[in-house]
């Protein structure tokens, strides 16, 4: 893999679109899937071994690592390709499995116990990643996306969820319906790096899984996965915007920026609880905004204060009169100022109401420019459907869907893992060596 030096590391345009022997051949090192092989080779015991389960685990990681819309296309190319059979330990052809084997094998990785060893792989990647990354999690993003799956006619693996339908629709500023989508399957949440585009959590749940619902889960899977503290600021859509998701993140000590849900019908302007010892009213809107009031005139004027800062000693919101930033007269300057030249100074406790004044304020451009890096998780979600088709809806069953799933987030990690070890190169003539981050990445490896 060509990867210049002045990319990033997680260069995700050098992926390689068809990739090499020695790409797949360190894709496949990168692995930590001992467990779950010998979790498998014990569930079958003393039955057929013709296509011994590393085989097929092989097969099932090539079919998503070289983008093939179907098994049976990926054993028709190893039919073909000695080098790449051998990659996986098939010596001959007739050692290839057949599709109808690879069909069970995929039921039976959909078994509860198998799928949480997917899981716990995919989390020892995120660690070995969070290790040698130093910055790798500090800024998140979260989404929930739809995945089209098909109902098994047989009886389900119990302990799973179960496919249904799922609707979402869209609204305007008004609350009127726009547009609606509908789908019969599951949800993917995910939680990622909002920077280095990776995914450090995942959770597949129902149709009628709220998001406020699985961000918890998510980040106790993410918290668990990286260094104490690591996390800083979590983006999320105004989904989850409820009490219970921002007293939960004031407690993790982690910065939300989350979309406001607009339910207030009426007040648009309210004023904030500890205030009446001021010498005007302040006010505040359903988004946090903070506004002075200027009784001076008939009928009152609403002012924006100017944000002055996040005081983290005191956790409470600083403003400041904005007559007095940008030099302009106010008609309640004898009331604000009173020989200060900073005028009126509101400070307004985190506590109050951690929904309407989180530590980084919506109306701010330090809100905007961060939210703005939630795009993140719409790349990571392309990348899972369109490149890995995680939703090509053609996965029958509860158990293959999970599976599948599974598969295709330790493919997205494991290559994840390739980009972050890649040497780098030079731009001019001679030879760049490893970095820090690659050589960490290494040392793990062979640790492992």
């Amino acid at each position: 893999m060509d990867v210049p030096a002045a990319m990033p590391l997680f260069a995700w345009p050098c992926l390689e679109d068809s990739p090499s022997l020695q790409t797949l051949a360190q894709f496949l090192r990168a692995i930590p899937d001992k467990p779950l092989l010998a979790a498998l080779r014990k569930h079958r015991r003393n039955g057929r071994d013709d296509y011994p389960v590393e085989i097929c685990w092989g097969v099932l990681l090539l079919t998503v690592a070289l983008r093939h819309t179907q098994i049976q296309a990926c054993l028709d190319e190893l039919a073909r390709n000695a080098q790449l059979r051998l990659l996986i330990g098939i010596e001959s052809v007739d050692a290839i499995p057949k599709s109808h084997n690879m069909s069970r094998f995929l039921k039976k990785l959909g078994r509860v116990e198998f799928v949480e060893l997917l899981s716990a792989a995919f989390d020892a990647m995120v660690r070995r990643l969070g290790d040698a990354v130093p910055d790798l999690g500090e800024q998140t993003a979260g989404d929930a996306t739809a995945l089209a799956a098909r109902r098994d006619r047989a009886k389900p693996y119990p302990g799973l969820p179960q496919p249904t339908g799922g609707r979402k629709e869209y609204t305007d500023k008004d609350g009127r319906v726009t547009a609606a989508y509908e789908w019969f399957g599951y949800k993917l949440h995910l939680l990622v790096d909002s920077r280095h585009e990776v995914a450090l959590a995942y959770r597949v749940t129902d149709t009628k899984a709220g998001d406020g619902q699985t961000l918890p889960p998510l980040l106790d899977q993410a918290e668990n996965n990286l260094p104490d503290g690591r996390i800083d600021i979590v983006a999320y859509d105004r989904a989850a915007d409820t009490e219970d998701v921002h007293a939960d993140l004031a407690a993790r000590n982690i910065r939300p920026l989350i979309e406001t849900r607009h339910l207030w019908k009426s007040d648009p302007k309210r004023p904030i609880p500890g205030t009446d010892h001021l010498p005007v009213d302040i006010v505040h809107d359903e988004a946090g905004t903070v506004y002075c009031t200027d009784d001076s005139t008939d009928p009152s004027v609403h002012r924006r204060m100017l944000y002055w800062g996040h005081e983290k000693d005191r956790d409470t919101l600083k403003y400041r009169c904005p007559a007095a930033e940008q030099d302009w007269v106010c008609g309640c300057e004898h009331q604000c100022f009173k020989g200060r030249a900073s005028g009126l100074i509101v400070r307004i406790p985190c506590a109050l109401d951690p929904r309407r004044f989180p530590p980084i304020p919506r109306a701010t451009q330090t809100f905007e420019k961060r939210y703005r890096d939630r795009t993140a998780v719409e790349r990571v979600n392309g990348r899972l459907k369109i490149y890995w088709g995680v939703d090509d809806g053609n996965v029958t069953g509860a158990g293959r869907f999970h599976a599948m799933v599974g598969v295709v987030m330790l493919v997205h990690i494991g290559f994840a893992t390739v980009l972050a070890e890649a040497p780098r190169r030079p731009d001019g003539i001679g030879y760049v060596g490893l970095g820090p981050v690659q050589e960490a990445l290494q040392r793990s490896a062979r640790a492992d």
